[in-house]
């Protein structure tokens, strides 16, 4: 099965932006982007400008959008198509092929925050391939440290050391190295362990554990310079932090029966200041 990127269409502002980020990054990878339309039956005309003209817009948005990143990406292969049908289960079928699957999010009025929809939610938590989020807004230069022209800001991964799961490892290290970024890794617990003359300090248990489950991924990508991270304490306020200076954050989530966002994973796709990769593992 050929590889590729797949960006969510719905007609909304976000939507757009998406598309855009989804559009670069099938660039860097040298993918094509697929861009799917999920269509549910057409609603009749009603004759009334402020219902009709809307509808139109979004009847339309597949094709504007694919002429935008057409004249935006002149050598990106861009495969526009309409689904019939609901958009979380189309979305989710989309997902299955795709390398990643891309969706908008709207912003917060005047906070630079997640406010995910329902439907990009759902996706989310049922996808058995990578979900990338990007909030409303997102702009190309916000990618890079100084200009769009700059280097890559750090792509920073979230890591469980209790599912250090090699598709979360190597999602991050792959975009890192795409991006020629370094890759700063960020654990954090919340046991309040405290150390005794007949224990290990806990701070020096986990940097080993982290420095144990980087090491063979060190050796993958040489080139990928990385930046090891411990903190106690929540791990959604630490990853909020880490993501005001990142160009991608990367997080894991356990695939479980009937699809649902554990609570850290819920806590970044909401608040999080940056594009944030979602990678279903077992």
């Amino acid at each position: 099965m050929e590889r590729h990127i797949t960006a969510g269409i719905d007609g909304s502002s976000e939507s757009v932006d998406a598309a855009d980020w989804a559009a670069r990054e099938a660039l860097r990878r040298g993918l094509p982007l697929h861009l799917v339309h999920a269509v549910d039956e057409p609603a009749s005309r009603t004759r009334l400008p402020e219902l009709d003209a809307p509808a139109e817009r979004e009847r339309n948005a597949l094709d504007r959008t694919a002429l935008r990143l057409s004249c935006r990406h002149p050598a990106l292969n861009i495969r526009p198509s309409r689904v019939p049908g609901p958009p979380v289960p189309s979305l989710l079928a989309a997902a299955e092929s795709a390398e990643t699957l891309v969706l908008g999010s709207r912003g917060y009025t005047g906070f630079a925050a997640f406010m995910v929809g329902s439907v990009a939610l759902r996706v989310t938590a049922g996808a058995s391939r990578p979900v990338v989020l990007v909030r409303a807004g997102e702009r190309p230069e916000d990618e890079h440290e100084d200009s769009a022209s700059g280097p890559y800001s750090p792509v920073v991964l979230g890591l469980d050391l209790d599912h250090a799961c090699d598709e979360v490892l190597e999602y991050a290290f792959d975009a890192a190295a795409l991006r020629r970024a370094p890759l700063h890794v960020v654990h954090t617990w919340m046991v309040p362990l405290v150390p005794s003359a007949s224990a290990d300090d806990p701070e020096e248990e986990k940097a080993r554990a982290l420095t144990a489950a980087l090491a063979p991924w060190r050796r993958k990508y040489p080139d990928v310079p990385v930046r090891e991270q411990l903190f106690h304490g929540r791990a959604g306020h630490h990853l909020l932090l880490a993501s005001t200076k990142a160009s991608l954050m990367v997080i894991g989530r356990r695939i479980t029966p009937g699809g649902h966002l554990g609570t850290t994973t819920h806590s970044v796709v909401h608040h999080v200041l940056c594009p944030v990769a979602v990678v279903p593992h077992a």
